[in-house]
């Protein structure tokens, strides 16, 4: 059975709900689809982790290279509401295992990164996923 993402209902409850959003795959480069999303994404009030071993910061925000050094750029009682995935569907595999080992609650891969046997794998572990729409279109569409 193929992967299905969750009703639309879900969707716009994970993003009310959500807060932070780590980015894996972030780029500083202002013609990228991830730098543009998540510009956007900040301009709705979330707080962005950029995910992304080649960058140091991005626009003034410490980049951390992995999740797993997440602990450095969270404060006590912080917490990570959704991984958004701009990275090759080759990738997912690897980025659910961290997502897991580390008890992330959502996973979010973007227009173009689909990986049924991974998305279904985070689903299985517990994990909301949302796969092949764009993090953005969906919160502009609630207004």
């Amino acid at each position: 059975m193929p992967f299905r993402n969750p009703p639309a209902a879900d969707i716009a409850a994970l993003l009310t709900s959500a807060r932070t959003i780590a980015v894996l795959g972030l780029s500083d480069n202002p013609a990228r689809p991830s730098c543009s999303v998540s510009l956007a994404m900040q301009r709705y009030g979330y707080r962005i982790i950029p995910v992304n071993p080649a960058l140091k910061s991005w626009h003034g925000i410490p980049a951390i290279p992995d999740l797993a050094h997440l602990g450095t750029v969270l404060r006590p009682g912080d917490k990570v509401d959704i991984v958004n995935v701009f990275r090759q569907p080759a990738h997912v595999d690897a980025i659910v295992g961290e997502c897991l080992a580390l008890g992330l609650p959502a996973l979010w891969l973007q227009l173009g990164v689909v990986n049924d046997a991974a998305a279904e794998r985070a689903r299985a572990g517990g994990m909301t996923v949302v796969m092949d729409r764009c993090i953005y279109v969906d919160r502009a569409a609630m207004g």
